[in-house]
Parts: C-alpha cells; structure tokens; sequence
C-alpha cells in the first residue's frame, strides 16, 4: 500500500474517551456538571464521551478552557482518530491515486506561507 498509515493497527483514542477516562475524572466532575460548565447540553456531552459526534473548534475551545489543555490538543486528538479512520476506509481508492512530486521550492512556499497563518 502506498498510502502513508500509521503504524499502529489500533485506532487512536476517540477525544471523548480522553475526555471522559482522564479529564473528567481526575477533575471528579459527573457529565450533569461538565455539560453545565461547558454551556452545552447533557446529551451532546454524551455524544462526545460515547465517540458518536466530533469535537469540533468549537468545543475544542470549551474543553481548553475546562482543563487547560489547549484547543489544538483536542484538535490534534479528533484529527489523528478521524485519519486513522479514514485512511482505512479509503485504503483501496488512495492506492490507485496517483502520487505526484512538487517541486522543492513549492514545499518551501507552501511551508513558509503556511507558518505565517498560524
């Protein structure tokens, strides 16, 4: 397979469970009291935890604030589940794609242009 996969053949945590495994437990606060606290509904906490729905900008910034971690820790967590994923899904489709070198000075470009938007 061509496509570049991460070597592990588990999946990477869902954010939901590093949110309700670590985050929620050490800080003792029940799903009623996180859900309160973030300003979102029980149930589309519940979600989150459950795996069922993404953590979105949005919420990444709501779970910043809760516990410290920074907005691109959850970002990171729900980009790396959803590649895994994806990747897997579509391992057969990105095989007969072909792949195509860029030029180095367009790495360059497109790496320079892209650390000046962050």
């Amino acid at each position: 397979m061509s496509t570049e996969l991460p070597l592990s053949t588990d999946p990477p945590p869902h954010p939901g469970a590093v949110l309700g495994n670590h985050v929620l437990r050490k800080l003792r606060l029940t799903v009623t009291q996180a859900a309160q606290e973030l300003a979102i509904a029980r149930q589309t906490l519940h979600r989150v935890l459950a795996g069922t729905a993404a953590v979105t900008p949005e919420m990444a910034a709501r779970l910043a604030r809760l516990c410290g971690r920074s907005t691109h820790f959850w970002l990171d967590v729900q980009l790396a589940h959803d590649l895994w994923h994806a990747q897997r899904a579509l391992a057969e489709t990105l095989d007969r794609i072909p792949a195509h070198a860029l030029p180095d000075t367009l790495k360059t470009d497109i790496l320079a242009h892209h650390a000046r938007s962050r």
